[in-house]
């Protein structure tokens, strides 16, 4: 009996440390949930980036298309490299060549709260009830490339160029050719732009001073190469004589070149016709460099870093010391332009 109790006490004493075991062996397979207790704020933490996104400057950019020139597809690249998010801007883009298109993405910046606007305006005329708009909302404004016919209070600042100034000194250059006779063929950009004001200003205005100025046809080719060689191959087939293709831009001088070239007309240095252009893109300075044309005037496309700076100082509680900001411009003639100006000066 004795024995019997014994090894009943001894099997009770066996299961009563296997149930310490087994209740030890449910808090070993606890442990893991006690380091896995962290990955419950792992999304939290993949989340934090939010909080700086938040903080973004938030910026509409009107501009018009990419495409129309190598000038613009030059200043859409440097505005898209400049306004990313590493460089702590929420950027939008919107583009086109006409008013009432950019009037109406302007509005539909507004209406999403942007911080700044900027615009590249497709026509100088329109835009004050937008800026009014725009101002109301607390959203301040900033031209780059063109300028408007607008108050200068419903904008903080324009970066541009001069392009009165651009068209002076074209047709100041052309004057100093002597010729004795000055058949023009006149292609014009987009009309109502700045670009196409100023440039056809300046070559207006020396016409209508000078007798042996003469306007052989004036048009637009909306700064469109195939445009161009349509309107200067109807003057060929017209029989029309003439000596100088004004370009506004140098798509249309090549679009231009494109029907001398096909109807053997010589053109350059040396040649019959004078081939003038403007923006500088590196392909048209090298045309220059081999004499196949004979001027080019810079407009400068690089406005980016201008438009940071001033965004800079109004987070600052700075504005701009000037309203206007003109950029240094020059241009270049096929008798003294260098690699060295191809190399620094073409876009």
């Amino acid at each position: 009996m004795k024995k019997i109790l014994s090894v009943l006490l001894v099997l009770t004493m066996v299961l009563a440390l296997a149930a310490c075991g087994g209740s030890a062996a449910p808090a070993a397979t606890q442990a893991p949930a006690a380091t896995e207790a962290p990955k419950a704020e792992a999304p939290a933490a993949t989340e934090a980036p939010a909080a700086p996104e938040a903080e973004l400057i938030k910026v509409g950019i009107i501009n018009n298309d990419p495409n129309e020139s190598g000038y613009r597809t030059a200043n859409d690249k440097d505005m898209k490299a400049t306004f990313t998010k590493e460089n702590g801007y929420d950027a939008s883009f919107a583009y086109s060549l006409k008013n009432e298109e950019q009037i109406a993405a302007a509005q539909k910046f507004i209406q999403d709260e942007v911080d700044y606007l900027l615009l590249s305006a497709a026509g100088t005329s329109g835009w004050d009830t937008v800026l009014k708009d725009a101002q109301d909302a607390g959203i301040q404004v900033i031209l780059f490339d063109r300028t408007i016919d607008a108050d200068e209070s419903l904008y903080a600042a324009s970066i541009v160029s001069d392009m009165a100034k651009e068209g002076k000194t074209a047709v100041d250059w052309l004057a100093s050719q002597n010729k004795d006779v000055y058949n023009v063929i006149h292609i014009q950009g987009v009309m109502g732009s700045a670009a196409q004001i100023g440039r056809s200003g300046a070559l207006d205005e020396m016409v209508a001073a000078k007798d042996n100025w003469n306007i052989v046809t004036q048009q637009t080719a909306e700064w469109n190469a195939e445009n161009a060689q349509q309107i200067v191959q109807a003057v060929i087939d017209s029989g029309k004589e003439f000596n100088v293709i004004y370009a506004e831009n140098d798509d249309m001088a090549k679009g231009a070149v494109a029907a001398l070239d096909a109807s053997g007309i010589t053109h350059g240095v040396n040649g019959d016709v004078i081939v003038m252009g403007f923006d500088c893109n590196k392909w048209a300075l090298e045309e220059l460099l081999k004499g196949n044309w004979n001027y080019d005037g810079q407009c400068n496309p690089f406005q980016a870093s201008y438009i940071t700076e001033i965004i800079k100082g109004l987070e600052a509680g700075t504005a701009p010391a000037t309203k206007t900001i003109i950029m240094d411009e020059k241009g270049f003639d096929a008798s003294t332009i260098t690699q060295a100006d191809v190399d620094t000066y073409g876009i």
